[in-house]
């Protein structure tokens, strides 16, 4: 599994860069790492148990703390920092981004539910 070279964030876009040491290169909202945070409170406890996150369109990060020599925890302006996102793990959501993105969007949908857009 790839590790990472270099970790970016860019705090006014709210844009995490990543880029592996195989060269690839991924630019992940905070939106999106928060809506698909690794923790229990997001994913549940087992398969099929994942909760729909509501309003983390502004959301932002405030730090990354490194976790050993395999990960990070992202601290989010919303108090959310229990997710410990493993190499592994981001490269994934660099690779499914667009897939995932999607995905969320429709469950938002058939929730009934609307990103807040906020004026560029």
């Amino acid at each position: 599994m790839p590790t990472p070279t270099e970790l970016n964030l860019h705090q006014q876009s709210r844009i995490l860069e990543i880029t592996f040491e195989d060269g690839t290169q991924f630019n992940l909202p905070c939106e999106y790492l928060r809506v698909y945070s690794p923790s229990a409170e997001v994913q549940g406890h087992g398969p099929g148990q994942r909760v729909l996150q509501l309003g983390k369109e502004d959301v932002g990060i405030d730090r990354i703390e490194p976790v050993g020599n395999y990960a990070i925890c992202l601290h989010f302006d919303d108090q959310h920092n229990t997710g410990i996102y493993s190499w592994e793990y981001l490269y994934k959501l660099g690779l499914e981004q667009e897939q995932l993105w999607a995905e969320y969007l429709q469950e938002l949908e058939k929730a009934g539910q609307k990103r807040q857009v906020r004026p560029s």
